[in-house]
């Protein structure tokens, strides 16, 4: 389930966070890998707009997007010349362009995601329930309420795992320790069906 996130509070935290996360970004909040986070999104306009012109089927296939991986953008390949030439041709509607001798990638990701954020009571649950986003974009935590005592413990830990910390005090949200830049090491099929899961419940 899907719902546009609160404005007051993602435009709190975009703005806690304007280091990692874009101005021009979205929020959204929904369960995904089995928790409920806001997401602070970018859409690929182009991206968006090529996909509504031609009419695109969804990609939601972890092998199709494997394919598609395995082909550059943009730049005519001989069909012949791949390994994989049964799926290249039997590919989602949209995702490329080919003719009996050459297939061209056109779909990239649609969107970018520059922030997840699971909010917590518990710092250690939500801690947790975070770090499942580590594959996929930078990330955080919302403490519901200021920490009695032993902050210092949770920025700590949280530091260890590359995990921002916001806290909801009387004035405001906080950004008591900023999150990781998000720096994957390669692009995988497994991070692309995120973006597209996500895009597709956009709509």
């Amino acid at each position: 389930m899907a719902s546009v996130a609160n404005p007051a509070t993602w435009r709190s935290i975009r703005e806690a966070a304007f280091s990692q996360v874009s101005s021009e970004s979205e929020g959204i909040t929904l369960s995904v890998l089995g928790t409920r986070a806001l997401l602070l999104y970018r859409i690929d306009e182009r991206e968006h707009r090529r996909r509504e012109a031609v009419g695109a089927e969804q990609l939601d296939s972890i092998a199709v997007l494997e394919c598609l991986l395995g082909l550059p953008v943009d730049l005519p390949v001989p069909v012949g010349s791949l390994p994989w030439q049964a799926e290249v041709r039997h590919l989602p509607h949209g995702a490329v362009e080919s003719d009996t001798e050459l297939v061209t990638r056109r779909a990239v990701r649609p969107l970018a995601v520059d922030l997840a954020v699971v909010s917590a009571t518990d710092w250690r649950q939500g801690l947790v329930r975070a770090g499942r986003f580590a594959p996929f974009c930078c990330r955080a935590v919302l403490l519901r309420r200021t920490p009695c005592a032993g902050l210092d413990e949770i920025l700590t830990e949280a530091a260890f795992y590359g995990i921002g910390v916001f806290v909801n005090e009387q004035d405001g949200i906080r950004m008591a320790l900023q999150p990781e830049a998000y720096r994957p090491l390669r692009h995988t099929a497994a991070a692309w069906h995120f973006v597209e899961e996500l895009y597709g419940r956009l709509g």
